[in-house]
């Protein structure tokens, strides 16, 4: 029994380290080692901003010759093909490790149990599945992109009064909520690969969509905006940093060609898809598009149109409420626009995970019935 606490108890620990890689590693997964031998760690590991180095490598880098003779708890099946660097399943051979404990099978084509195969066949004793749901919970953008249908994980952002408006009927909107449910904020955006708006937002905000938290280094997430008529303001916070951070914008076939090319000018990466902001078919080809480019976790952070879009759809995979303790009143505009529901029978429902206190305000995280078990360890609320 005890020994079946500790493997728990290490691969909660690769867990936890997985987590500080969430939104650095895409398209890769943020994967979590820790390396144990004789009852004691010697090296830990998690996959390095830009997905190199693996979890494995740097924590075998870590342990040295200690690696000789250890147990590895891992949180993905150790890759089998080659990259910019060998296999991790290869690496681990060399170390001489004489048992593997990963979460999860990796669901990539290129390796998809080879990894696994791999190690067995060099008399390493393998184990899969602990831990298993909250590893899923973890990468599920990572999984969803090998899905039959790919796409990326959602995160719907809400930043809304206590009767549920965004900005008051002449789009005042600063503050509603106050600085602590904004530095939560601009963690939800470290985390994600991708921060989403639709261009609407852009033109009544002009958003910068960075992650600006006090000390921040890691990388900033890609900016994307859906944009049917190409309006983006070529003189925005937005076209003016395209160079400085990955902006991609979706238009609709057939949008106005000479925009296109000033907005490519600017280094703006501008795609064609039947992409709207509150079309089910449409949206659903946005997230495909955006899952072909290797993102996996993307921050929807508004308008009213794209979040009531999302969330008909299906395609919120959970929703980051912050509420904040002001009242605006039926002629401000609401978090999310009108859904035209015919019956109430027919409105997106989404359980509560949990809810807490965020400075003067309330920071909720919900999440759809079929994705609440993958929403639990998904955003840091």
């Amino acid at each position: 029994m005890a020994h079946v606490e500790d493997d728990a108890a290490h691969m909660r620990a690769a867990l936890a380290l997985a987590a500080r890689a969430l939104g650095q590693t895409w398209p890769n997964p943020a994967v979590g080692c820790v390396v144990v031998r004789a009852g004691r760690v010697v090296g830990r590991g998690w996959t390095a901003p830009g997905g190199r180095p693996h979890a494995e490598a740097a924590a075998l880098e870590r342990a040295g010759a200690a690696a000789r003779g250890a147990t590895v708890y891992v949180t993905l099946e150790p890759c089998a093909h080659v990259g910019r660097a060998g296999p991790c399943a290869d690496a681990l051979i060399a170390a001489g490790v004489s048992r593997v404990v990963a979460a999860l099978q990796d669901p990539d084509p290129r390796t998809a149990g080879r990894g696994f195969a791999r190690l067995r066949a060099a008399g390493i004793d393998v184990a899969c599945g602990l831990e298993a749901q909250a590893a899923a919970r973890l990468n599920a953008g990572f999984l969803l992109r090998f899905a039959g249908r790919p796409r990326c994980f959602v995160t719907l952002k809400l930043a809304a009064s206590l009767d549920g408006r965004i900005a008051t009927a002449s789009g005042e909107s600063r503050w509603i909520t106050g600085p602590g449910a904004r530095m939560r904020g601009h963690a939800l955006r470290a985390s994600h690969d991708a921060v989403m708006v639709g261009i609407g937002t852009v033109l009544a905000d002009d958003p910068e969509l960075t992650c600006r938290l006090p000390g921040y280094e890691g990388a900033q997430p890609m900016r994307i905006v859906l944009d049917r008529r190409l309006r983006m303001p070529q003189t925005g916070r937005l076209a003016r940093g395209a160079r400085e951070v990955p902006t991609l914008v979706l238009c609709a076939p057939g949008a106005d060609a000479q925009r296109r090319r000033t907005l490519s000018a600017l280094g703006i990466e501008v795609v064609e898809t039947a992409g709207g902001e509150d079309d089910a078919a449409a949206l659903a080809a946005a997230m495909g598009a955006i899952a072909r480019r290797g993102v996996t976790r993307v921050l929807c952070e508004g308008g009213g149109r794209l979040a009531a879009g999302l969330l008909a759809a299906g395609l919120a995979d959970e929703v980051v409420r912050f509420t904040g303790g002001i009242a605006i009143g039926a002629d401000g505009v609401p978090a999310v626009a009108a859904l035209g529901l015919p019956a109430l029978a027919a409105a997106p429902r989404l359980n509560l995970v949990r809810s807490e206190a965020c400075g003067d305000g309330v920071v909720e995280l919900w999440a759809r019935a079929s994705n609440q078990d993958a929403s639990a360890a998904c955003s840091p609320v």
